[in-house]
């Protein structure tokens, strides 16, 4: 299974994950063996916000997208792409996947929001 998580810094969980550039990808082989295998770097061109949904994405190649945050837009043209968005409150990237696997995924209002307060109009919940 390939987990692609949205990390605009490479470090931590990331969210507004339409306008996301920067991901990370994991290769997940049963339910212990989570392997960091690259990284994602897109042009601006590629943020799925504005992107021609009729070409091929990198996202699309992935089973499961975790994000600190996703509108409806963005988890809808994912989904029709095959791809589960999953929005958490947890910032470590690999303590994510591992929550995902168990099913245990904390709420994404448990993350810091940078800001927003009550997320008005950011679209990143939803």
């Amino acid at each position: 299974m390939r987990i692609a998580i949205s990390s605009q810094n490479f470090r931590e969980v990331t969210g507004h994950a339409g306008h996301a550039r920067r991901f990370l990808v994991f290769d997940v082989d049963g339910s212990s063996s989570i392997n960091l295998v690259g990284r994602l770097d897109l042009p601006k061109e590629l943020a799925i916000h504005g992107f021609d949904n009729r070409a091929a994405h990198p996202l699309y190649d992935m089973d499961v997208l975790i994000t600190g945050g996703a509108g409806e837009g963005f988890k809808q043209r994912l989904a029709q792409r095959g791809v589960r968005v999953v929005a958490t409150g947890e910032t470590d990237p690999e303590a994510a996947v591992r929550d995902f696997l168990a099913g245990t995924v904390k709420s994404p209002e448990d993350h810091d929001h940078g800001g927003h307060g009550d997320h008005e109009g950011c679209g990143c919940h939803g």
